[in-house]
């Protein structure tokens, strides 16, 4: 299959990267590195991706800022940056790749631990979460031409503990490995509308 991977060079994305790259072509993309340049929040720039890539199969998003900030110091621009770049630049990789994707192609998307498990400075990042994992459910009942949706929702990865494990303490990190295999799982199988967790 020819896959598009955005957020590629994020841990995540390398994991996936991993797993994929042995039995498919992987095209990476992202913010400043990859293949292609491009800024999911921006619907307009991910259907100018679509339209230079051509012919796909898949798209799996490892993509997605949040704000890690107090409650107490969130406001209404700051909640945003979850919701525009996390949420809806996800939403955006499925709304304009309808067009152009393969029949029975799929769509996986990434969200992570923090609606089931939070943590202090964690809101935004958990609604976003939350408001993925509904769109995947409720996206999967209406996609056309046998297309399917998942999100895989991750704990912290082994290899980024050195940098988060103070935020994330008593969360045991989970195998880069492991996570590679859930984004196998949701391109290769057949689940759609699920919420694939590794924890």
């Amino acid at each position: 299959m020819k896959i598009i991977v955005v957020g590629a060079g994020g841990d995540i994305g390398k994991a996936a990267c991993k797993e994929l790259q042995q039995r498919h072509d992987i095209l990476t993309v992202g913010r400043s590195a990859g293949d292609y340049l491009v800024d999911i929040s921006d619907l307009n720039a991910v259907k100018s991706l679509y339209e230079e890539v051509g012919n796909f199969d898949a798209v799996v998003s490892c993509a997605g800022d949040a704000a890690f900030v107090p409650l107490a110091d969130m406001n209404q621009e700051t909640f945003m940056i979850g919701l525009r770049q996390k949420v809806m630049g996800q939403v955006n990789l499925v709304l304009a790749g309808l067009d152009f994707i393969s029949d029975a192609g799929s769509f996986t998307l990434t969200s992570g631990v923090l609606d089931r498990d939070p943590i202090r400075m964690g809101s935004n990042a958990a609604t976003a979460n939350g408001a993925l994992a509904g769109f995947a459910k409720s996206a999967a009942i209406e996609m056309p031409r046998g297309l399917r949706v998942n999100v895989v929702s991750p704990g912290m990865l082994d290899v980024s503990s050195s940098r988060y494990g103070a935020w994330f303490r008593g969360h045991k990190p989970v195998s880069s490995h492991d996570v590679g295999l859930a984004y196998a799982k949701c391109v290769e199988g057949a689940l759609t509308g699920q919420v694939v967790i590794v924890d």
